[in-house]
């Protein structure tokens, strides 16, 4: 049985926003915001360990000027019919819009060979996943269901009070839309608008008869926790009063193990191909100079979770560094 002192924690520095993918070939492939937010990269190993020695490979520069010039955040990588895909968010500016907020928009980037780190010249642009608001917009992922494509992500409405909600759609294609935008969750309890009213960095699992939809709320500083969304799998998922929402966080900073901020996660599994591991990005003290998004100090942990009686994840508590 793998346990959490099995893994190097943190496991790979001053990257947040993580995303691992666990390959068909054997490989875990990992992706995540670089602290200059000024490119994407991808590393791979045959462990969940190995990916801290891993070589990164830049796959992805941001343009000089225009939509994708600036802090580049969050990439996530997909396979999808065959074929790589990189969804990420960027903005043409560093400066706030009239909601004080920042200007990105999301994007996808494919790969024309089987190998994605081969070159950078594989990757070419599909340019902006739009949705019907043109708005601040951030953290896609994507998950295929019953031979259908669900896009979810999160999204600034201007009539809405707060910096973004969670929305999901169907796909007619990896960067198109085919049907309206369903809004999921939006922030409302006191633990999702503490510092800022956010909900963001969506991750989907799905396990038994359920998806389970969790993400992240509040400022990106000790308040930052995730939160749940879950629905059955014979429900209509574009259907937002068919998912229940966790009055709770599920996963949240551990004041006495000094781990603050846990969240922006997502899913794979372990080496044994059945033990379930939370990958998330964490802190381990608070007193952090200036804005937090520019702290480099966000890493990317990895930890087993197990599965409650009712068939619901229990992610436990943010486990402490642990260097080897």
């Amino acid at each position: 049985m793998i346990k959490s002192n099995d893994y190097t924690n943190p496991l790979i520095i001053q990257r947040a926003d993580p995303f691992i993918y666990k390959h068909t070939d054997g490989y875990y492939y990992f992706t995540a915001s670089v602290p200059a937010y000024n490119l994407i990269e991808i590393r791979r190993a045959k462990t969940l360990s190995g990916l801290a020695h891993a070589a990164p490979r830049t796959v992805w520069r941001k343009h000089e000027q225009g939509p994708m010039s600036q802090l580049i955040w969050a990439p996530e990588i997909h396979y999808i019919g065959g074929k790589w895909f990189i969804y990420f968010a960027a903005a043409e500016t560093t400066e706030f819009d009239n909601n004080g907020m920042f200007q990105h928009r999301m994007f996808c980037i494919e790969c024309d060979n089987q190998d994605p780190m081969a070159s950078e010249e594989d990757w070419f642009e599909h340019g902006q996943v739009k949705t019907p608001l043109n708005s601040f917009s951030l953290d896609a992922t994507c998950f295929e269901f019953n031979d259908k494509l669900y896009y979810v992500w999160a999204q600034k409405d201007p009539q809405i009070r707060g910096n973004s909600n969670l929305y999901i759609a169907q796909m007619e294609n990896p960067w198109t839309l085919k049907t309206e935008p369903v809004m999921l969750s939006k922030p409302e309890y006191e633990w999702e608008t503490r510092g800022f009213w956010v909900n963001e960095g969506p991750a989907v699992l799905h396990h038994g008869d359920h998806f389970f939809l969790t993400y992240s709320a509040s400022a990106t500083d000790e308040n930052y926790c995730m939160g749940m969304l879950s629905i059955s799998d014979q429900k209509d998922l574009l259907v937002a009063d068919n998912w229940d929402k966790s009055k709770k966080p599920v996963f949240q900073s551990d004041l006495k193990q000094h781990q603050y901020g846990p969240g922006h996660n997502c899913f794979t599994v372990a080496e044994d191909n059945q033990t379930d591991i939370l990958v998330y990005h964490c802190r381990d003290y608070t007193d952090i100079k200036g804005d937090p998004l520019y702290d480099p100090n966000r890493h990317t942990k990895v930890q087993p979770f197990t599965w409650n009686s009712d068939g619901t994840p229990n992610f436990g508590k943010p486990v402490p560094y642990n260097y080897q």
